[in-house]
């Protein structure tokens, strides 16, 4: 079938993971300190920030009409109250030129980074940040609203907790890591993010100090981290928060959120299981968002429940550079899975592969997309995929060497080449 008319396909960014320089964040401040758990440094990452024209000419050339990205809180808001008009010019000018090429802006308000004095003040486990949260979003919808169909609040809103989750596997994990270090290495292919729990482990001691010397604590509440219930629900309360600024000041802007979501299977006996992690990823914030207008589906593999509870990969599977299973299929699963709840428009957000081999990638796309054509016929309301990413970037703790990237980057000159994927993507589009 071909797509429906005004149907979305891009590629997706986020700001700290490609711009550069992103010196105010909280995740800069970690990338600095001496024992850190990123393997490298972000740095001028794909100089994204200088070079959004030509990232942007390649995927509209390429024949895609979407480009989902995100505003960085941490440079339009770098001091608690004083808002940099420079910084929101500059985003400003990001969305025209995704117009100029015929290219829908969807942005994320926030993807995972905040201001360090965000952070100081309790960050995400702090009632505080609701209000901060908020004020935020309004000035970014006053300034740039008129030019905005999308947002999205807040990316991967359930992060949290599917890393408290995973945090405590791991640690029982690392206790046997002599007998069974396959086994500890695999949970870091257990959750959608970039991160080092073994590095985080053997630092823990160092980081405290360092911490409470940058955010005046030792264990500061970034988004990514350990979520206790509280600062869970807080962060659904935001949102609802700057979803009601937004509309009181562009009352026509689409306003949803994203969320990480496993096709989550059960094996016999593991039924009881893989219905609490569903709760758990999804169905428990229901409450929160069935009145917004979409809901971001992100997506990348599945997780098997058996009688023990989680499952490893099967024996033999293809896993990428993430530890993940290849399973595009999971794509189509989760929509159908979500659906059944919420009634409202789905964009897939993300759905992407990080491998060497770009024929995979083209593969994983042509899969992904089956999944979606199946759900548009059954009359459920996709209204885009973003495929992630547009280029190959900072993976987080990972740092480089995860490539997602539709596009790659040569670190040393920057130079963009793009890979047969982005051409593939873009036949979708035509």
């Amino acid at each position: 079938m071909a797509f429906p008319k005004g149907f979305m396909i891009g590629a997706a960014t986020a700001a700290h993971q490609v711009e550069g320089n992103n010196i105010h964040s909280d995740y800069w401040a970690q990338e600095q300190m001496p024992h850190s758990s990123f393997s490298e440094k972000s740095g001028d990452a794909c100089d994204h920030y200088n070079r959004y024209e030509e990232d942007i000419r390649l995927l509209a050339d390429a024949g895609l009409n979407a480009y989902r990205f995100s505003v960085e809180w941490a440079r339009i808001e770098p001091e608690e109250g004083r808002f940099d008009e420079k910084e929101i010019g500059h985003y400003r000018d990001v969305i025209r030129c995704c117009k100029a090429h015929d290219v829908e802006p969807i942005v994320t308000l926030l993807h995972f980074t905040s201001p360090v004095w965000l952070i100081r003040k309790g960050g995400w486990e702090a009632e505080t940040t609701i209000g901060y949260f908020r004020r935020y979003a309004a000035y970014v919808t006053e300034k740039l609203g008129s030019e905005l169909r999308y947002i999205c609040t807040i990316n991967e809103a359930n992060m949290g907790l599917q890393i408290a989750t995973l945090s405590k596997r791991y640690k029982l994990m690392a206790e046997q890591a002599a007998k069974h270090a396959a086994a500890a290495k695999n949970a870091e292919g257990k959750v959608q993010v970039g991160m080092n729990f073994e590095k985080m482990m053997e630092n823990m001691k160092y980081a405290a100090m360092e911490n409470a010397a940058v955010f005046g604590t030792p264990q500061p509440q970034i988004f990514v981290g350990s979520r206790t219930p509280e600062g869970d629900a807080l962060v659904f309360r935001a949102h609802q928060a700057a979803k009601e600024a937004i509309k009181e000041i562009c009352p026509d802007i689409k306003v949803g959120i994203t969320l990480s979501m496993h096709d989550i299977q059960a094996a016999a006996g593991g039924e009881a299981f893989a219905e609490a992690a569903w709760d758990e990823e999804f169905r428990h914030y229901l409450p929160y968002i069935q009145d917004d207008d979409f809901l971001g589906v992100q997506n990348y593999t599945r997780t098997e429940y058996g009688p023990q509870g989680q499952m490893p990969c099967p024996e033999g599977a293809e896993l990428t550079q993430m530890e993940y299973e290849f399973y595009p299929e999971a794509l189509e699963h989760v929509i159908r899975k979500v659906h059944e709840d919420f009634k409202g428009d789905l964009i897939v957000t993300e759905n992407g592969i990080a491998v060497s081999d770009d024929s995979r990638r083209v593969e994983f796309i042509r899969r992904a997309m089956a999944g979606v054509e199946n759900c548009l016929q059954d009359g459920i309301p996709v209204k885009g995929y973003c495929y992630w990413s547009l280029m190959d970037n900072f993976e987080w703790q990972k740092g480089f060497s995860m490539t997602f990237g539709l596009i790659s980057v040569d670190r040393a000159t920057q130079e963009r080449t793009s890979k047969e994927s982005l051409a593939f993507l873009g036949r979708y589009a035509q």
